[in-house]
């Protein structure tokens, strides 16, 4: 049998994992055994805080549109019902955004959840 020296794909190998940990400190960035593990760890919390940054955003729209409703008078979870019952589909993203932003389309949307309901 031929023998196969695998050098040059380990060192290929090394070099991939070295080039990827470019800006940490220490050892993590030179040690081939350290960058790998600090590869794995940094993968894992990416993972875990593409998850977690959903549930940040949504916590923000909430409390934005909470305080720009409490100073019109409305409790956020009042509004919300209200937006359900008259089918007003508009989410919590655009909804904060509006309020930040679009004071007076905001105020027209509070005027429109005012109005007493036609149908029954």
């Amino acid at each position: 049998m031929v023998r196969v020296k695998r050098g040059r794909t380990t060192r290929k190998k090394h070099k991939k994992i070295i080039k990827s940990t470019r800006g940490m400190r220490g050892i993590r960035r030179t040690s081939v055994k350290k960058a790998k593990e600090a590869l794995m760890k940094a993968s894992s919390y990416a993972t875990r805080d593409r998850r977690a940054k959903k549930r940040e955003f949504r916590k923000l729209w909430i409390i934005r549109l909470g305080n720009a409703l409490r100073e019109k008078g409305f409790s956020y979870s009042s509004f919300i019902n209200q937006l359900k019952k008259k089918k007003i589909e508009l989410d919590r993203k655009i909804l904060a955004e509006l309020a930040v932003s679009e004071p007076e389309v905001f105020d027209k949307l509070i005027s429109e959840i005012k109005k007493p309901s036609t149908f029954k």
